[in-house]
């Protein structure tokens, strides 16, 4: 059974009320057809996200099919949800394999209807915006309960039996309860009027009284009714919502270089990262960036998420306000930008090296950045090979790297752009379902053409085509072949460029096979064999032969298909 709720939180309080009804909810009304959601909602910072999986854990036992879990913030693209991604993942966590993934939208909303049907299953939905984003993720069965977090009420949720659950900023009394627990500090006690004085500045969300109390556990030897009136002087009139003006006043306290890679943060291309990427991000070395990291943690303005960190949304642009207010925000931005979007193209260079090793590949690979070390691809596990390891960080790291390419491309690195997708396209090869493929592919497109590299640009339409094609798209498929046979024209005579040529006939023979143009896929891998052959490209001729037969065996000519194939496989052999 999968279990994707996490352990229970150290300080929790209140929300009796709220958990009553939820409980309530679940008792009545068993006949069902749809699940039952239930919708919390409220402010940033309020405390749904914990309410959802103390509610989860506590009917644990009631969903013996399996508790999911889904982050719809990792995978919103510029304010929308990639349902599909969202689709996938849960597929994945009720266990089908990467291979028998539908291809399109229908196809995996299908099979999770199929896999959740007549099941007892609980599924937390996280930070949705709109109904929308939450009704494909619904499981068939009417014996399954769905938890939703959202900042308002999804009027627009209206599959399955609603329950919404708003829920209010914690009370005085509450408040002080979930400060005490926090910072488990005397002071509290000896000082009431200071600290009531802070619950109030808190304003009842938790997540402002967490930073608080992690306030007063760093100062303990100072005053209460000093530390209030130093929040105070920092928060006074600035005009922003109380939960930021107590993350302002907690990265007034950070030192410089925590302030620096805080405002950085608001610029990694993810929702998460690791400390290997925040130490490419400072630029300052791994034992800075680890001091900078474990500063931030201990103020409350990191968010840790299983093994990789993330910073939340309302974080995050906090960072990117704290980064406005500096005269040098825009400039140490766009440099932190090169340095993760480079950082990132190395690491995967050496993935792709490791998992696909030598193919055609035509951006130069970049050198170490100094004080940014590279990751380990060494297997860490006795079943890991090194190409499995590679292959698992380019799919670990996929959504950074996307981000890279459009960060890139914004930025006018063009180069970096289209050279970050040779590694995706090692990753998309081995995990074929990714919504993202074509938006990179383009871009990278967009890339070559500014930067006029003409051998990029025939690879790049060579493999944008592909993923259209098997999405259905033949007509797009078709048009970025013909565009990258024209552009081929312009190729010179080097035998990379004539590798370039013959993978454009390549492609359209795979077009054609995906079409069912037997004849025609043959004729089109026949012409890249001889292209292969006249360079003397072992590797190009054994591909092409075996594509060559296995197009004639598809088109049933068996007495020509045989030889080709028995041939490839010799050849294969050596």
């Amino acid at each position: 059974m999968t279990y994707q709720i996490p352990p229970e939180a150290a300080c929790f309080v209140d929300r009796e009320r709220e958990q009553a009804r939820a409980f309530r909810a679940l008792t009545q009304d068993n006949d069902r057809s749809r699940p039952l959601c239930l919708v919390l909602n409220g402010l940033g910072g309020v405390g749904k996200t914990e309410l959802a999986f103390r509610i989860a854990r506590r009917q644990r036992d009631r969903y013996p099919d399996g508790a999911l879990y889904v982050d719809l913030d990792e995978w919103r693209r510029e304010g929308v949800v990639e349902v599909d991604d969202a689709l996938r993942e849960l597929l994945r966590s009720l266990g089908v394999g990467a291979e028998w993934l539908g291809h399109s939208f229908q196809g995996r909303r299908k099979q999770y209807w199929t896999q959740t049907d007549s099941k007892r299953l609980l599924v937390v939905i996280d930070n949705a915006r709109f109904g929308a984003e939450v009704v494909p993720l619904l499981p068939a069965s009417g014996h399954s309960l769905v938890i939703v977090t959202s900042q308002g009420p999804l009027y627009d949720l209206e599959d399955g039996a609603v329950t919404q659950l708003p829920l209010d900023p914690l009370e005085d009394s509450h408040a002080m309860e979930l400060l005490r627990q926090v910072a488990d500090d005397p002071r509290l006690a000896a000082e009431p009027e200071a600290a009531a004085g802070l619950v109030r500045l808190c304003s009842g969300l938790p997540v402002a009284l967490h930073v608080a109390g992690r306030w007063m556990r760093r100062h303990r030897r100072r005053p209460l009714e000093r530390l209030l009136t130093e929040l105070t002087t920092q928060l006074h009139d600035n005009g922003v919502a109380v939960v930021e003006r107590v993350w302002d006043a907690a990265y007034t306290t950070l030192s410089p270089q925590t302030q620096l890679l805080y405002r950085l943060l608001a610029v990694t291309p993810s929702a998460s990262f690791t400390t290997d990427s925040a130490t490419a991000l400072l630029g300052l070395g791994r034992d800075r960036a680890d001091e900078a990291l474990e500063e931030l943690e201990n103020a409350g303005l990191l968010d840790l998420h299983g093994e990789r960190i993330r910073l939340p949304e309302l974080l995050r642009a906090h960072a990117a306000r704290c980064a406005e207010r500096e005269e040098t925000g825009d400039l140490e931005r766009a440099a932190g930008r090169r340095r993760i979007v480079r950082w990132y193209l190395r690491q995967a260079q050496r993935a792709d090296t490791a998992a696909a090793g030598t193919r055609l590949t035509l951006a130069a690979a970049l050198p170490p950045m100094e004080n940014t070390p590279d990751v380990s691809l060494a297997p860490s596990a006795s079943h890991e090979t090194p190409a499995s390891r590679a292959l698992g960080w380019l799919h670990t790291e996929r959504a950074a790297l996307y981000g890279c390419v459009r960060t890139a491309y914004a930025l006018g690195l063009d180069e970096e752009a289209w050279a970050l997708c040779e590694p995706l396209w090692t990753h998309y090869l081995d995990h074929p379902h990714g919504t993202d493929i074509v938006e990179a592919f383009r871009t990278a497109v967009l890339a070559t053409q500014r930067a006029g590299q003409v051998p990029a640009l025939v690879r790049m339409r060579c493999q944008l085509a592909r993923p259209l094609w098997e999405r259905g798209d033949f007509v797009g498929a078709q048009e970025q072949l013909e565009r990258a046979r024209t552009a081929a024209i312009m190729l010179g005579d080097t035998n990379t460029d004539r590798k370039l040529a013959a993978s454009v006939t390549e492609f359209h023979g795979m077009l054609r096979q995906a079409q069912g143009d037997w004849a025609g896929a043959a004729a089109d891998f026949q012409a890249a064999l001889e292209t292969h052959r006249a360079i003397n490209n072992t590797y190009g001729v054994m591909l092409q032969t075996y594509r060559w037969g296995q197009a004639l065996a598809q088109g049933e000519q068996w007495r020509q298909a045989v030889p080709l194939l028995e041939q490839a496989h010799d050849t294969a052999r050596v």
